[in-house]
Parts: structure tokens; sequence; C-alpha cells
């Protein structure tokens, strides 16, 4: 399963659930596929086929619902066909995006890409009943699109499993960590040059959950395989979390997940000041954008050698994630506009059927 479904489709099933909505949610891509994107190999194209046959076949029972909520789009690489279909079926659609995926199309390397579904995602903003973005930079795209309604929503932490980190302030050695996954390693590869040097002028250990046995990295450092399972215990095996990024388009994009985790579980938090990594991290507050190599050094040096200044960050990161980045708070704005206001149907007086369709 893919993050975007699992955090921002899957952990609120239970939830629609609960409320009396029956939910079926069918995926676009599947493990197979997956496993072999993060393994770094070429998919197979009778599997992607494969995919594309299952939507079609999919589409066939739309009418059945009340409300199809899309995962960016309906069919990557194809015009938006399908949602246009919706549209003349009155059937009302919310589409949700955590990612910049309108650069795959605008931004393309083949300009008859750009020139074909370069305004794609557009569309699908713009004849959806309800756009949901995961940051502002998403946000902004929805609003120049035309987009009729739009709701900001942040990838969120389900309270009760993000626990706080016991605090130690004996601890001889400081861990600072970085969880990710193969494709995102690249991010941490830029930094690693910045905490060999830093590690010759204070001590520290440091750990990458991302699922490979090794990194080209000249110190001390361990490597964990992550797993959803296991991913708060990992968390709390570090004292400093990380999240260097590049300023480019595709990464303003990016909700920032990484350090919503961290600040969860009560780590103080340095981050490279993209997108929303500045409305996530309260500099000075929770912890601290770094604007070069050298701020790299200056910041993560006075965290590792200031116990009370991590206790103090991480605790006022704990709170403010807790307080505006949960998996409540998410569906109590989802839930009150789609039927307190009647904003996708106007029927939907009382939950009935909502249908989720995954990339």
């Amino acid at each position: 399963m893919g993050a975007s479904s699992r955090l921002r489709t899957f952990q609120f099933q239970s939830h629609w659930e609960s409320i009396g909505c029956q939910t079926k949610i069918q995926h676009f891509f599947n493990e197979k596929y997956l496993s072999e994107i993060y393994a770094h190999r070429k998919p197979s194209l009778l599997n992607v086929l494969f995919c594309y046959f299952k939507r079609f076949a999919q589409l066939l029972t739309v009418w059945r619902y009340d409300v199809i909520w899309i995962e960016k789009e309906v069919f990557p690489y194809l015009p938006s066909y399908a949602e246009w279909t919706f549209n003349k079926l009155g059937v009302g659609y919310v589409v949700d995006y955590d990612d910049a995926v309108f650069h795959n199309y605008d931004k393309h390397k083949w300009p008859f890409v750009r020139r074909w579904m370069g305004d794609k995602i557009d569309w699908v903003m713009r004849n959806s009943k309800l756009t949901i973005a995961g940051n502002a930079y998403l946000e902004d795209r929805a609003k120049s699109a035309g987009a009729k309604n739009i709701l900001r929503l942040p990838t969120v932490v389900e309270s009760k499993k993000y626990t706080q980190k016991p605090f130690n302030r004996d601890k001889n050695k400081i861990t600072i960590g970085w969880m990710g996954s193969p494709t995102t390693v690249k991010y941490l590869r830029e930094l690693l040059p910045v905490l060999e040097e830093l590690q010759k002028e204070v001590p520290f250990k440091l750990l990458v959950a991302n699922g490979q046995k090794s990194i080209e990295f000249e110190g001390e450092y361990e490597c964990l395989r992550w797993s959803e399972e296991m991913e708060v215990d990992i968390i709390h095996q570090m004292d400093i979390g990380i999240m260097p990024l590049p300023d480019d388009d595709w990464e303003r994009g990016k909700c920032s997940y990484k350090l919503v985790q961290y600040m969860a579980c009560g780590l103080p938090v340095v981050a490279s000041p993209v997108g929303m990594n500045k409305e996530v991290v309260d500099h000075g507050i929770n912890g601290y954008l770094a604007k070069s190599k050298e701020e790299w050094k200056i910041f993560l040096s006075k965290l590792i050698l200031d116990t009370e200044l991590r206790k103090q960050l991480g605790d006022n990161g704990y709170d403010k994630v807790h307080t505006f980045f949960t998996v409540d708070r998410n569906f109590g704005l989802m839930k009150e506009l789609l039927f307190e206001k009647n904003l996708v149907a106007a029927h939907l007086s009382l939950p009935n059927g909502i249908r989720k369709e995954e990339e």
C-alpha cells in the first residue's frame, strides 16, 4: 500500500463507518507494482495494463454510490474522461492531493505530454465538488485552477498511536534520525557530507530507517528496516528528527509528514525551509529551519549540546501536532463539509455510501 493511500484514505475508513457510512476502497496500483517501484525495478508492463483494465471495470459500479472520493486522479497518464463522466452522470466527486502530481504533466520532459495533459489536474480540480489540498502550495494550485470548494487538510497522525518519547537527560550520545523510503533517500544523501563534518566536531549517531542495509556515510550510523508497525518505536530511538529537502517544484508539494511524525513523539526537528516544512516548524520554538549547510551544523550542534533545549522544543512540537495534526481533527472538518453543510450532494442529509478510488 502506498503512503498516500494509507494516510489519507485507509486511516479514515473506520471513522466514516462509525457514523453509518458504507465505504468501499478500490486501489489502482497493486502491491506487485509498488514493490517493483520501491526496489527500483522496471514495473511489469503486463501488470500495469492489468491495473488499468481493473480500474475500467470498477467504473461500471459508480452509479451505486453517492460520493466518489478520488486520490489524485482516476487514471494516471490518461485524460480526465472518467472524471468528466462522473459529472455527466451527476455523481459528485471529491479529489484529494498530498503531492504536486500536476507537475507529472505540466513539467513533463516530453512536449506532447505537456501540451496534451498539462492542465489535466486543473480540470479535475475545477470540476470537483470539493478539492482537498495537503498544503498551501497545492491549495494555491487549486485556486488558480478555479476549484469551487477547497479544504486544506495536512497529512496527520492517530494521536493514540503516537506517544511522547520518555526524555532521558543522562543520555551519553545523541541520535539524529531520518525516516523515509528508498525513493526519498536521495534527500538525505545531499546532507550526509554535512553530517560527516559535524560528527568530527560533536559526537552523535545517525539512525536511518528506510529499508536499506547501508548508506555511504563515513561515520557512526545504523540502518533499520522500516515498517508501519515499528515506526513509532523507531522514532523513539531518535533524539532529533531531520527532514532535508531541495527547493524544487515537486518538493514544495510535499506535506512534511516526517516532521509531523517526529514532533508527534516529542522530538525537536531541523528541516529545510521548503513548502509545508515552513508551516510545520515554528523556527526556534519547536525546531529549526536550516537555509544553508552551515546552518544545519549550527542548529544540530545546539540541539546535541543543550539537553534542556531539546526538551523544550520537543514538548512544543508535541503540543502542536496533537492539537492541529490529528485524524480526529481532519475527520471532523471533512464530515462537516460533506454532511452538515451538504457541500457535495444536497440529498446527503444522512450518511449513505462513499466510495474511494485510490491511485
